[in-house]
Parts: C-alpha cells; structure tokens; sequence
C-alpha cells in the first residue's frame, strides 16, 4: 500500500487545543484511521512544521480527502508527500 509523509503546522486555535489537550493528538490520529489512512509512525519536531506523519493509504484521493477533512477545521495545515521505498526506487531504475 502507498506510503505518504504528511507535515503538518498547527494553527494558532490548533496550539490552544493541544496545549489544553495533548491527547487530542491521538484522537485526531483515530479519526484520520476512519478516514482510510493507517499512521504508522508520528513524532513531533522542531522547525516549521509540528509534526511529521508516516502514513499509508490506498491512493491519492484518500490522502486528499483527509487532508481536506482535517484542514478545514482550521486546527492544522498539512502538506502531504508520496513516499517510495528506496529499495523499491532501485529496483524501478534498474528495469529499462
């Protein structure tokens, strides 16, 4: 299945929640799993981005969808990446 990296920016209204409710984390991550989406792994960094999601999916639209469903209320901005395995970018190099 797909994999994606999702980077994502909390807004200042997503700042507010997370401090008042740090496991809302998890609950957003529960609901992005309802939406098709698997978090496989999440870590919370420094920089212009909050966090770092590695995530899986069916296809591109599923990844859209979420993303839409989260963005619009107005907690957090995500920047959504297809990821290949290098292996499996290798691999597609090698066949010519």
């Amino acid at each position: 299945m797909p994999i994606y990296v999702l980077l994502s920016s909390l807004t200042d209204e997503g700042r507010k929640t997370v401090k008042g409710r740090p496991e809302r984390i998890r609950e957003v991550n529960r609901e992005i799993e309802a939406l098709g989406v698997k978090v496989l792994s999440q870590y919370a960094v420094l920089g212009p981005y909050d966090f770092v999601s590695i995530v899986e999916a069916s296809d591109n639209k599923t990844i859209a969808k979420m993303s839409l469903e989260l963005g619009s209320r107005g907690t957090v901005q995500i920047m959504s990446l297809a990821a290949i395995p290098v292996d499996e970018f290798i691999e597609s190099l090698k066949k010519r």
